[in-house]
């Protein structure tokens, strides 16, 4: 009996981490590599893929820990100025906010009025915003993704993080 439970337990852990494009952040870099070739993203010298995501040309960077992936990253492929790349990250809050996937546990949206290049540059304000994966668990905290503004000289990209928590350094090989 207790090892049915145990077994219970671990696969619904198997199922409960972060997905990207309805594939579990999980796994070795190859498998996810093939996986996220076969929903038609292609190989590239610099970064691991790219494609389109959500609308957007991307690049896709794939982060492993003791070879088992961790965190996709995707990161805008254009740049954008300050008043576009404000306009695409509130319409990135607004989609994770309707998106009965994902819960908030605050509002992100940017003032209109925000002069987020100031705020950048002299307050070194960062913009940045945290979405869950339903199911609620009493880890969620490990199945978020994340995306933030980045700039470079007033040069602006979204870069988007999904992260599996449990695959993460904590630690172990210090």
């Amino acid at each position: 009996m207790l090892l049915a439970f145990t077994i219970a337990v671990y696969a619904q852990q198997e199922k409960e981490v972060t997905q990207f494009l309805g594939i579990p952040v999980d796994g070795s870099k190859t498998e996810m590599i093939k996986k996220l070739q076969a929903k038609g993203f292609q190989r590239t010298e610099i970064f691991d893929l790219e494609g389109e995501f959500n609308g957007r040309d991307v690049y896709i960077g794939i982060a492993t820990n003791n070879n088992k992936v961790y965190r996709i990253a995707v990161m805008d492929k254009n740049e954008y100025n300050e008043t576009d790349v404000k306009i695409r990250f509130n319409n990135l809050c607004f989609q994770f906010a309707n998106n009965p996937k994902y819960i908030s546990l605050q509002d992100y949206i940017i003032p209109e009025s925000e002069d987020i290049g100031y705020e950048m540059t002299v307050n070194k304000k960062r913009y940045d915003a945290i979405y869950y994966q339903r199911p609620l668990t009493s880890d969620y905290d490990k199945r978020h993704v994340w995306f933030m503004i980045d700039d470079d000289s007033y040069c602006y990209r979204i870069f988007m993080y999904y992260d599996n928590e449990y695959n993460q350094a904590n630690g172990e090989d210090l």
